[in-house]
This record gives C-alpha cells, structure tokens and sequence, in this order.
C-alpha cells in the first residue's frame, strides 16, 4: 500500500467513523484510531479528533501534523 502524497481536510474527511492508524510527519504511529470529527479553525488551524478503540474519550492533534492515514479493516482482527 503506498502511502498518499498529502493529507488534506479533505481526506480527513473522508475518514470520519472509521478505524486507522495515523502515520505522523516526524515518523511516529497513532495505532488503531476512530476519527470522530474535524474541528475547523482559522486558517490552517483545524484540528482531528480521534478517540482510542474502548474509550470515550478524545483527543486532538493538528491536522499538518499527520503524513497520511491507513485505513484498518477490523474484520481481520475479529477472525483472529
């Protein structure tokens, strides 16, 4: 899978309600996410909210700071 040239508003977009991991500019991983909404700010200031599988709580991170998304298909951790 080859990663996407760059994540934009628009591809956050098309990940809401979906489980990914989050593959950030200084090379850390945020490892099986859903992403719950896109906080939009001024400018180039938006913000995506995540939230960890089994908590209710959420968390922020500015969207320039995410390389790209991959998308998880949760049906391969269901049959193992």
């Amino acid at each position: 899978m080859k990663p996407m040239e760059s994540f934009s508003l628009n591809c956050a977009k098309s990940f809401i309600g979906k489980n990914v991991n989050l593959h950030l500019k200084d090379g850390a991983v945020i490892v099986n996410v859903q992403l719950i909404r896109i906080n939009k700010g001024e400018g180039k200031n938006c913000l995506i909210e995540y939230s960890s599988s089994g908590l209710h709580r959420a968390t922020r991170i500015p969207l320039r700071h995410v390389a790209w998304a991959e998308l998880l298909n949760l049906s391969l951790f269901q049959s193992a």
